[in-house]
């Protein structure tokens, strides 16, 4: 049976006990904790909303939210960026667990994060042979909009084996970020279900987001 998201993060847990630091460790759930204590469940995107137009950029140019709707419903997954460990656990399981079945109905996943895409945020698609676009919220704009963006406490740190520090990645010169969340549009431009994880290492599972088009797609669902 695969793995779930949970199970996967806690062998992610597990690892970083044996590697990092008790201080490393003690700081990285610090910041986890301040941010689910801090989560205002009232302020951020939640069934029912419309959604107003948008444009995200693709290696392959700009794409609105209209084009993206335009035959079927949009599954949004926010991730932090490329080089994130969590975000490289979750697309890839998503793209295991989801891409199939939502494919067979109609339904189109793309991902999204700040990171910039002549500073490589499509590496992460590569790298795990996605199946699904990996798209670039340019200054963070939709997950302001949709309540999910937050600037840790602390600076973050450049990355300890080389490469540019995330405010360079996202072009935003600050450690501000998305919360992971997942967020089903409908053709309407209506959301249909969103998902927010304020702790980076407690997603979203795959059948939860299965259970809920299979119960907006019921006919008393239907509007």
């Amino acid at each position: 049976m695969t793995a779930t998201l949970r199970a996967r993060f806690e062998a992610l847990e597990a690892e970083r006990e044996r590697d990092w630091s008790p201080d490393r460790l003690r700081a990285n759930r610090a910041q986890r904790q301040v941010l689910v204590d801090r989560f205002d469940r009232t302020a951020v995107v939640h069934e029912g909303q419309p959604v107003a137009p948008f444009t995200l950029e693709t290696p392959h140019g700009p794409v609105t939210l209209e084009e993206l709707t335009r035959d079927g419903d949009l599954l949004l997954i926010f991730f932090r960026f490329a080089g994130c460990p969590a975000c490289n656990i979750a697309l890839r399981y998503y793209d295991e667990e989801l891409a199939g079945p939502l494919a067979a109905q109609g339904v189109r996943i793309v991902a999204v994060t700040p990171h910039l895409q002549e500073k490589g945020a499509d590496a992460i698609r590569t790298r795990h042979g996605l199946g699904y676009t990996v798209a670039t919220d340019r200054g963070n704009a939709l997950a302001r909009r949709f309540g999910l963006a937050f600037l840790p406490e602390e600076p973050a740190p450049a990355p300890s084996g080389g490469g540019e520090w995330i405010g360079s990645l996202t072009g935003l010169g600050t450690g501000e970020l998305p919360q992971p969340a997942l967020v089903l549009i409908g053709e309407d431009r209506i959301v249909r279900f969103a998902d927010v994880s304020p702790d980076w290492l407690r997603r979203t599972e795959a059948n939860s987001v299965l259970e809920r088009i299979a119960l907006t797609n019921t006919p008393a669902a239907v509007h």
